[in-house]
Formats: structure tokens, C-alpha cells, sequence
């Protein structure tokens, strides 16, 4: 047991550098944007302030959304997606959307007071190339370099996944709605 411990500690020892972190959640498994939100909640838990950029999902009411507004001096929220983007029949529409939420999301990163910055749905719009992936790699690279970033969504773009410091991929074994249940409330929302 000593020797496992003594171990560790020189392991641990050995690990110097401290840095903002750029995190991928993608994969086509649940739980990319619940795990990020995990993540804000720990942030603000430490005292961290803590920015939301939400690039697709709508404005309805989220569990996590509505525990995590309680604490107005640690995080803003952002909601600008009009929905999921395989319903789109306004492409223009999607694009000026992404666009919003793109300017939110630089407003955070530019401010090095936001600790950590969630930008759900990213890769989404990336996928469908509704935003520059040079632009979006130059914005995340430009930021403080203590600031945390958490992207979700599934396909992240290669690039993305070899600039970032950590990337998760989720993988879907099984899913209750592919038996016809419905999303559930404090499960998906």
C-alpha cells in the first residue's frame, strides 16, 4: 500500500502545468450536453463564473437550465438555436441563427472572467457547416489560457478533436426510444 502511494505521489508530482482546458463531448450517444452542464455545475460549486452558449436546442424549459439560472451571479445562458436542425426548412434561417449564437459564444471567450464556457450543440452547426470551422478554431485558440471550454454535439470535426485537450467520445449501446418511449422529463430535459 505504501508503495502504491509513493507511486502516485511522484506520478503526481510529475504533472505541472496548469491551463484552460478544450473539451469535446460528441459521439451519438446520450449524455454529451448533460455531462457538460455536469461540468457548469461543478464549475459553479468552486465559485466559477460560468457562460452557456446553446447553438441548436430551443427555447422550451430544461431541467438544467432552471437549476443552474438560480445562480445568476455565476452563469449566463444563452438559448439562441431554433430547434433541432434535421427539421430545418429555412436553411437561411439556421445560418443567421448560428451566426447569433457565434457572436455569444466569442463574447464569453473574450471575457476571461467566464472560467469555463459551455457551447452546446456546436459541432451540430459545424457538421452542417453553418459557421467557419477556421473562424471557430481561431476564436477557441484566441482565448484566455486559463479558460475551460466544454463543445458537444456529435460529428465533431476532425480538426476540433486534434486541437482539443480532451475528447470523450459517447457511444449509444441501447436507447428507450428506439423501443417508441418518449423523452423524459428529468431524463432528456
Amino acid at each position: 500500500m505504501r508503495k502504491r502511494k509513493a507511486a502516485r505521489e511522484r506520478m503526481l508530482a510529475t504533472k505541472t502545468i496548469e491551463k484552460g482546458l478544450l473539451i469535446v463531448h460528441t459521439g451519438k450517444g446520450k449524455g454529451k450536453s448533460t455531462a457538460a452542464f455536469g461540468l457548469a455545475a461543478r464549475a459553479i460549486g468552486n465559485g466559477m463564473k460560468v457562460g452557456v452558449v446553446q447553438f441548436v436546442k430551443g427555447k422550451w424549459a430544461t431541467g438544467e437550465r432552471t437549476v443552474l439560472e438560480r445562480f445568476p451571479d455565476l452563469i449566463t445562458v444563452r438559448v439562441m438555436g431554433e430547434g433541432f436542425t434535421w427539421d430545418t426548412q429555412d436553411r437561411q434561417r439556421d445560418l443567421t441563427a448560428a451566426r447569433k449564437a457565434w457572436e455569444a459564444a466569442q463574447e464569453f471567450l473574450a471575457d476571461p472572467s467566464y472560467r469555463l464556457v459551455v457551447l452546446d450543440e456546436l459541432n451540430i452547426v459545424l457538421r452542417y457547416d453553418y459557421l467557419d470551422l477556421d473562424a471557430v478554431l481561431a476564436g477557441l485558440a484566441a482565448r484566455d489560457p486559463g479558460q475551460h471550454v466544454v463543445v458537444t454535439g456529435r460529428n465533431a470535426k476532425p480538426a476540433l478533436i486534434e486541437m482539443a485537450d480532451l475528447v470523450t467520445e459517447m457511444t449509444e449501446i441501447k436507447h428507450p426510444f428506439r423501443a417508441g418511449v418518449k423523452a423524459q422529463v428529468g431524463i432528456e430535459f
